[in-house]
């Protein structure tokens, strides 16, 4: 017991930098051509999971009150601009640069609750916020391969980070639970996702494209029961923590799979 916390933070540790990792691999290496699409694709999947998830009773989901639900739809907004911003920030940019400016989210997250809601914070927060934004500003100066486009979709991605992460502290008191708002994210990017452009475009992608996203579905069918068995035992642990962890894992094996399958 004593080594369950550990593991499991080093466990989310890894998946972490291997949701990135392949995410980079597929959206630089293979040239994936619609970053947009193949964001959209994993929360389309994770969200009919989750749903399923909620009609076989396995997880509760109350989404009943459409006041609540109205009220955190600017979440969801600034949920949609973490990942369009992400994907394309991230196919532009090397790893490391693109994790030190998305970590800068908290300098964000602190600056508005320190203006707009007055909040103390201490000094050791406002050290590593510092230190943090230091990181982020020295990077455009000391980058041989400065990429304007990239630095502007990582810019708008840890603005969009920091205000969700104000939106979701400040609704504490909603009656919504942290399932409650993922599951309205999902069906808001899916909704985004249907009117996109780009779903057009992929209906014309040569079948190497379209034999990638049946490939991934398959397999995050396939990880995410036995996950959601074993992880869901875990209740000290909140479902952010575990939606991520689903996500970080099933996506990790991705590369391997379209391989085989090309």
């Amino acid at each position: 017991m004593y080594f369950r916390g550990p593991a499991v933070g080093l466990t989310f540790c890894t998946l972490y930098l291997a949701f990135y990792f392949t995410n980079k691999y597929v959206l630089s290496i293979l040239k994936f051509t619609f970053p947009t699409l193949f964001q959209g694709w994993q929360t389309l999947v994770g969200g009919v999971l989750l749903h399923i998830c909620w009609k076989l009773g396995w997880v509760e989901i109350n989404c009943s009150s459409r006041a609540d639900i109205v009220s955190w739809l600017p979440a969801s907004a600034f949920f949609v601009g973490i990942i369009y911003a992400g994907s394309r920030g991230l196919s532009r940019l090397p790893i490391p640069i693109f994790l030190t400016l998305h970590n800068a989210s908290e300098v964000v997250t602190y600056l508005i609750q320190r203006i707009f809601y007055r909040e103390q914070s201490s000094y050791i927060r406002l050290c590593s916020v510092a230190l943090l934004l230091v990181s982020a500003g020295c990077l455009p100066i000391h980058d041989q391969q400065f990429d304007v486009d990239g630095y502007f979709w990582a810019l708008i991605h840890l603005i969009c980070s920091g205000c969700y992460k104000v939106f979701q502290k400040s609704h504490k008191s909603s009656l919504l639970s942290d399932l409650d708002q993922q599951y309205i994210n999902y069906f808001f990017r899916t909704v985004c996702w249907l009117e996109h452009s780009q779903l057009k475009l992929f209906l014309r992608t040569p079948r190497s494209e379209a034999s990638f996203e049946s490939t991934f579905s398959a397999f995050e069918v396939f990880y995410f029961w036995p996950l959601l068995h074993i992880l869901l035992a875990t209740s000290s642990v909140p479902w952010n923590f575990l939606s991520s962890i689903f996500i970080h894992f099933t996506v990790a094996v991705v590369p391997v799979v379209f391989l085989v399958s090309c």
